[in-house]
């Protein structure tokens, strides 16, 4: 019986569990993270206007390792032996016959004063602070910004901060409360989402100021305080920051020999295998991958990552050659709570439709669609 070990606990790894078991119902999978919970980050973004509770979005993963026949071990990864066949934790070693790691990346927090601000995507927690911070102001300045690794332009989440930016402003109008607050949209790219394609951009700016928010573009971060954002243009006061930095690998990566890029991911190749080693895959955001420098670090691509290094994990097993590589594209709604604008990116073409009703609705469809799968 052939063993695999998967590291990681979120959409990559949580994919790569299926693909395998459909392939191969006898194969004998491990996951390891540190806790048996699936939290859906594309839904942080209603926590702090009361659309989604904390609860709703973290799911119970013991039913669904049940279904599949996943041994799941609660524990951290914290280095490497034999070239990938031993995977070292803080709860003992596990040997395999492949591995793949899905255990996402590590937010750069080496701005200075940058505890002053909320990152959201380090999880529901963070969500939740803003939810309260918010309900506990009754006028201010609002900031929200993101950044990237200037190593690695792939490596950065710039999406879910334009949700959450206007999420806010939808929720103090819609508490009749606006006109108490400023917000300011701050990041050091002179073309906020450029990643998403050019007409995005476009789309972007002109929703910000239909919405009346500000904007500081264009200059480098130099660092926060309690209440200042301060940048190589300039600096403005602010109540609450929200602000999303770039990311890098994992930091129990620098315990292994795992190939790194500029940037501190691990460098695969087209098939999703770790450079210079034997059956060993990466998927998500864990990875530094061939492709387009717009390549998004999101939960769909993640998908279709994780497809990929499954279905040639299998092939090395079987002792084929592997051949699967992952299609390149880009699918988002960037929701406001009341609607939504469809942004679509591939090789091929570029799609940037105006805010809609009905895709916020189609978001909310797709979040029920996705998790039942895991509930």
């Amino acid at each position: 019986m052939k063993k695999v070990t998967i590291v990681g606990a979120g959409f990559a790894a949580l994919t790569s569990v299926q693909k395998l078991r459909a392939a191969d119902p006898a194969l004998e999978i491990t996951l390891v993270a540190p806790s048996p919970v699936f939290n859906y980050l594309p839904g942080t973004i209603w926590i702090p206007s009361g659309i989604r509770d904390p609860d709703e979005l973290q799911i119970n993963l013991t039913p669904f390792f049940q279904r599949q026949k996943v041994n799941f071990l609660q524990a951290s990864a914290t280095g490497l032996k034999q070239d990938g066949r031993v995977l070292v934790t803080d709860q003992g070693e596990i040997e395999n016959d492949g591995l793949i790691i899905c255990s996402g990346g590590r937010f750069i927090k080496k701005l200075p004063g940058i505890e002053h601000a909320i990152t959201p995507c380090e999880g529901i927690p963070a969500a939740v602070k803003i939810r309260d911070r918010l309900k506990a102001m009754s006028q201010g300045t609002i900031a929200v910004g993101f950044s990237g690794n200037p190593k690695e332009p792939s490596a950065m989440r710039g999406g879910p901060m334009f949700e959450f930016l206007f999420g806010i402003d939808q929720q103090l109008r819609r508490e009749g409360r606006r006109d108490k607050f400023k917000l300011i949209f701050f990041t050091p790219a002179p073309e906020p989402g450029k990643r998403l394609g050019p007409k995005a951009v476009k789309g972007l700016l002109r929703e910000m100021k239909k919405r009346d928010i500000e904007t500081h573009l264009g200059h480098k971060m130099k660092q926060f305080t309690e209440n200042k954002v301060v940048t190589e243009g300039g600096e403005f006061e602010a109540d609450l920051i929200l602000f999303m930095p770039g990311m890098t690998g994992n930091q129990w990566f620098d315990n292994t020999d795992l190939p790194r890029s500029e940037g501190g991911l691990i460098k695969a190749d087209a098939l999703c295998r770790v450079e210079g080693l034997s059956q060993v895959y990466v998927a998500g955001d864990s990875g530094s991958y061939p492709g387009p420098d717009w390549m998004p670090k999101q939960a769909h691509m993640a998908d279709l990552q994780a497809e990929s290094a499954a279905k040639n994990l299998i092939d090395e097993l079987n002792g084929k050659a592997p051949s699967h590589t992952f299609k390149v594209e880009l699918f988002c709604i960037v929701d406001s709570q009341t609607s939504g604008s469809l942004v679509a990116r591939t090789p091929r073409y570029n799609i940037a439709l105006p805010q809609m009703r009905v895709f916020h609705w189609l978001k909310r469809l797709f979040e029920w669609w996705y998790l039942r799968q895991y509930r």
